[in-house]
């Protein structure tokens, strides 16, 4: 299949641009437009226990630096009571934009509430919260991530059993990329070409839940399984955990997401076949610079929308790139993502690419 094209900074517009702006008033009173001091920019955070989201932090804190905001970072660690109220500290702290990374989707609802009765902008970064009072969604094309893993799998095994493993049933994204996947896999399956055998979310997005969900799958189908679409890297890991065990590794397709090195590494060693590298700069860039703009009272433009419970939002969504060994080189390593000597390292140093 051709691959997609490096474009680390191209958004999609698929719908009438949109344009957003802060509420006009500040908590104090005062208006946006003539605040004076620094900016201050909350990030609530769901978890960094994940490679990606260290970087994401990293990257987001960094820009805002650059455009002279300042960053107060809460980190949830999984708990949606503790999001709430770091949230609600965050708030008191007098924050100027609030970034959110939702644990819960539906349950951080009630920070965008919360937010808004002190006249405070929220984005909500890479997942989506489920309030239509959002002022912008910042995030990758969930959907179409779906999509490509799927497609990717049914382009090398277009026959057989296949075993679905989700993410957190609480993330919204674990839904799409579901139905991104089915949006796929249905016409085979109509046609009779594919079996989905096992389609089960995992907790947390715990490779342990991923580990354990694939055991089951291969126990009940006597390892007649011919590919694992894998929502993201932790659960590809831990799916791989299972083929392991069964002696199956390389002869069983395996799909990821986020391009974490340990990922990369089972990719070039033939035990993962495929990951999705989207590009974080640009993502937490523009969203720095969003909830810059924002705190300034500046309008945002985004360049489409997205529905939440019936009020299109207006939404930045980057565009992501499949990755396999062949295309190794050209994306994650040329892009500085990781280092080749960090993703090649446990193969033979004869076996490199050139590059």
């Amino acid at each position: 299949m051709a691959y997609v094209r490096t474009l680390t900074t191209l958004v999609l517009a698929v719908a009438l641009a949109g344009c957003v702006s802060a509420p006009p008033e500040q908590n104090a009173g005062g208006t946006r437009e003539n605040k004076s001091g620094p900016i201050r920019i909350g990030l609530s955070m769901d978890t960094l226990k994940e490679e990606r989201w260290q970087r994401d932090r990293d990257l987001f804190v960094a820009r805002a630096r650059e455009l002279g905001a300042e960053v107060l970072v809460q980190v949830a660690n999984g708990d949606d009571a503790t999001q709430i109220q770091q949230a609600e500290n965050l708030l008191t702290q007098g924050v100027d934009v609030l970034v959110v990374i939702p644990h819960n989707g539906v349950n951080a609802a009630s920070i965008v509430d919360s937010a808004k009765r002190q006249n405070v902008p929220v984005i909500s970064y890479d997942r989506l919260i489920m309030n239509p009072s959002i002022d912008l969604y910042v995030s990758h094309q969930v959907t179409k991530i779906g999509e490509m893993q799927a497609q990717y799998l049914l382009d090398r095994a277009a026959r057989g059993n296949y075993v679905i493993i989700g993410g957190s049933p609480t993330d919204n994204n674990a839904k799409l990329l579901h139905d991104g996947q089915m949006k796929v896999l249905q016409p085979a399956v109509d046609r009779g070409d594919v079996r989905i055998v096992f389609d089960q979310y995992s907790r947390e997005w715990l490779p342990s839940e991923a580990l354990r969900n694939t055991e089951n799958a291969l126990t009940q189908n006597n390892d007649q399984v011919v590919a694992v679409v894998a929502s993201n890297d932790g659960t590809a890991g831990g799916a791989i955990q299972a083929l392991e065990e069964k002696k199956l590794t390389g002869k069983v397709l395996v799909s990821g997401q986020d391009a974490d090195l340990p990922a990369l590494q089972r990719i070039v060693q033939g035990t993962q076949t495929m990951t999705i590298y989207k590009p974080i700069q640009p993502l937490a860039h523009s969203a720095a610079e969003a909830a810059v703009k924002l705190a300034r009272g500046e309008k945002v433009d985004a360049p489409t929308t997205i529905d939440v419970n019936g009020r299109q939002v207006p939404a930045t969504l980057q565009e992501p790139l499949a990755v396999d060994k062949n295309n190794m080189m050209q994306t994650v390593i040329n892009d500085g993502f990781h280092k080749m000597e960090d993703v090649y390292k446990n193969v033979p140093r004869a076996e490199w690419p050139q590059r």
